[in-house]
């Protein structure tokens, strides 16, 4: 897990659009940026959705970005999507180096089994870069509600 107040990873990934989105280039405003397992799975769409029904919150309210981002393609991302109508970017990191440097790929349980994958984990990066908020094992149920409060908390 990332250490409140160090700097937020910087990384550069392929977005459901084809444009290449770096974290470091969104300073200025908070970005939340969530790291999920699989698009159209039940608890990932779940999480998407939420993130996608609070937007008048997260973008209006508190004018932070929203960045989604798992192994899947690019062309995965766009099918869930233009499926949900998601309004935030998915980021595709196919190699998961950027999920690594974030700590979230790892071992983790799956069915009571030790496995290799991706950690559903959620950070806020505040306006400067760095890390304000870490929930590096994230429930679905309710996660959004902890995160609108942590933006709210940064002003």
């Amino acid at each position: 897990m990332l250490t409140l107040g160090s700097a937020a990873p910087d990384f550069t990934l392929t977005a459901d659009d084809g444009s290449t989105v770096t974290l470091s280039a969104l300073r200025g405003r908070p970005v939340v940026v969530y790291f999920y397992p699989r698009d159209d799975t039940p608890g990932c769409t779940t999480e998407a959705c939420d993130f996608r029904d609070r937007k008048a919150e997260w973008a209006e309210q508190f004018g932070a970005t929203v960045l989604g981002i798992s192994g899947d393609s690019v062309a995965a991302h766009v099918r869930f999507k233009t499926k949900y109508g998601l309004t935030f970017p998915l980021l595709s990191d196919p190699d998961k180096s950027t999920l690594a440097a974030w700590g979230a790929f790892g071992t983790k349980v799956m069915y009571g089994k030790q496995v290799q994958g991706i950690i559903r984990s959620t950070y806020l990066v505040d306006a400067q870069g760095n890390i304000a908020a870490a929930w590096p094992k994230v429930s679905v149920k309710g996660h959004v509600d902890q995160v609108l409060a942590a933006l709210a908390k940064l002003g």
